[in-house]
């Protein structure tokens, strides 16, 4: 009798150490770093997305490319801002002196990675085409177009 109390009080010794132990590694968030995206505009041409957070520079990297053109950005070219919805990471695609500008912006829900370093992640791109003339009177309605792109592909956890 006096074994089986020592066996029991010795199991509820070990779960009460593990249980902190498993509460710890169930709360802890995995946040990526890392995401490829593909997608197609309103004409269907594709369009591929890579944003990093970080480099090995530090600085963020984001890298647009479509039928036309492939723009690279780093550091302070990349606009973020953290939203209800997630993050929103913008960059200018198209600068003009007297017409406006076009900016893409890349929607990133909340994810966390789990035990993982990649998940798969469906989200939304918003390309705007930011209205301006150096005429003040055509500077008057809706002065903001937006696009809608789907993107799919993926979120990583990387070391840089």
């Amino acid at each position: 009798m006096q074994t089986r109390n020592l066996i029991a009080s010795f199991a509820l010794g070990i779960a009460l150490v593990a249980i902190p132990v498993l509460k710890s590694h169930a709360l802890e968030e995995k946040t990526p770093n890392l995401y490829n995206l593909i997608g197609y505009n309103f004409k269907g041409d594709k369009v591929s997305i890579n944003y990093s957070t970080s480099s090995i520079t530090g600085k963020p990297l984001f890298s647009y490319q479509d039928r036309k053109q492939t723009l690279n950005f780093q550091g302070d070219e990349i606009r973020s801002v953290e939203t209800e919805i997630g993050t929103q990471v913008t960059v200018t695609i198209k600068k003009t002196v007297d017409t406006g500008s076009t900016t893409f912006s890349l929607l990133i829900p909340h994810i966390n990675l789990g035990y993982g370093n990649e998940v798969k992640i469906v989200t939304d791109g918003i390309t705007t085409l930011n209205r301006f003339s150096t005429i003040p009177q055509f500077n008057q309605k809706q002065k903001q177009i937006y696009t809608i792109i789907h993107l799919k592909g993926t979120a990583q956890a990387v070391a840089f």
